[in-house]
């Protein structure tokens, strides 16, 4: 069969993810189909990494630019060869201690690798997922499965099906619906492909597990790092401004900006009485359950008719390191609506 399908697609419902629906998963990515599906990080949006014609129509559903790589989701570190080269002792180390687990390696492609995938690039980034719906999904297609998150490009990343659906369902064969994601926010990645290791992007994985395993300090990545995933300056943003604030300075913030527009704050403590913002959510103080919970609170602000969030940075340690990551880069992603003046008009509170 090619693609298109015959019917015109509507907007897809959420399949239990039974060996049934995974069948009909794997035989829509063998016909150049789009199937998103859960990582233990945040929902996928799927395509077989050898079909370019397919990985094509991933940048088409979330409009990204074809420069930007994917990453390759595997089954096993088995899987290796076929997609990288002279692949290093620290990548063989990093595999066995945290695959299946939300850790991509960025390596030296193998000459068969697609130029889709990598942004014409020289490297690759690959990862094991421990997601189980994943892993039945990849051993039962038994090959690579290009899955950046399941969202319009620079948006925030889905962590739940339905939050496929709102974006993305009537761009997809399937959505293979897992439940919540348990981690909530995007892969380390460590690039590998050069004389020393680098760290990409900071997730649940720290720098300092991985530097305990390859024995190593990570650099820092720089302008001849490889370009890879969820890495630019901008992006996971909401489509309403939002500014990051030192609790310090949060309710006075609060009070001047709730006196022009609606305001919606997520703040590490409770809301005091005297307080005018509209909505207030309290975040989690423990980092892991923050970012477990970030996007889906992100879109719930994004959503409740308010003008502006506010967000109450969090603390500047190593375990936080990943949650601040994602916040920066969603409050530059929201800055051209800050500069459009969206954030001074009242929405229309009709029904």
């Amino acid at each position: 069969m090619t693609w298109p399908p015959a019917r015109v697609l509507d907007s897809v419902e959420p399949a239990q993810p039974t060996d049934e629906a995974i069948g009909h998963a794997v035989a829509a990515l063998r016909r150049g189909g789009l199937v998103a599906f859960p990582t233990e990080t945040v929902y996928g949006l799927g395509a077989d990494a050898t079909n370019p014609a397919a990985v094509a129509r991933i940048f088409e559903a979330k409009g990204r630019p074809a420069s930007h790589p994917l990453i390759v989701h595997l089954a096993s570190a088995s899987a290796l060869p076929l997609w990288a080269r002279d692949i290093p002792e620290s990548a063989k180390l990093l595999a066995q201690k945290f695959w299946p687990g939300p850790l991509t390696l960025i390596l030296e492609r193998a000459p068969t690798v697609p130029d889709a995938v990598t942004g014409g690039q020289d490297s690759v980034g690959l990862r094991v997922p421990a997601h189980p719906v994943a892993q039945a999904l990849l051993q039962a297609f038994g090959g690579g499965i290009a899955g950046p998150s399941a969202n319009r490009f620079g948006r925030v990343s889905p962590t739940t099906a339905q939050h496929v659906r709102d974006e993305l369902g009537d761009r997809l064969e399937m959505i293979l619906d897992g439940g919540p994601c348990p981690v909530g926010i995007e892969s380390t990645i460590v690039d590998l492909s050069g004389s020393a290791p680098v760290l990409l992007r900071p997730g649940r994985i720290t720098p300092q597990e991985i530097e305990a395993v390859i024995g190593t300090p990570l650099g820092r990545a720089s302008s001849a790092s490889p370009r890879a995933s969820g890495t630019l300056a901008a992006h996971y943003a909401p489509r309403l401004p939002l500014r990051l604030v030192s609790g310090a300075t949060l309710d006075a913030a609060v009070r001047e900006a709730a006196s022009q527009r609606l305001v919606a704050v997520l703040a590490r403590h409770p809301r005091p009485g005297y307080s005018n913002a509209t909505v207030w959510m309290i975040a989690p103080l423990d980092a892991s359950e923050y970012a477990r919970l970030l996007y889906a609170g992100l879109r719930q602000l994004d959503e409740s008719g308010c003008a502006l969030i506010l967000v109450e940075a969090p603390p500047d340690t190593q375990d936080w390191a990943a949650v601040r990551d994602r916040l920066a880069r969603a409050a530059a992603g929201s800055a051209g609506a800050l500069e459009s003046g969206a954030a001074h008009r009242l929405p229309d509170n009709g029904t």
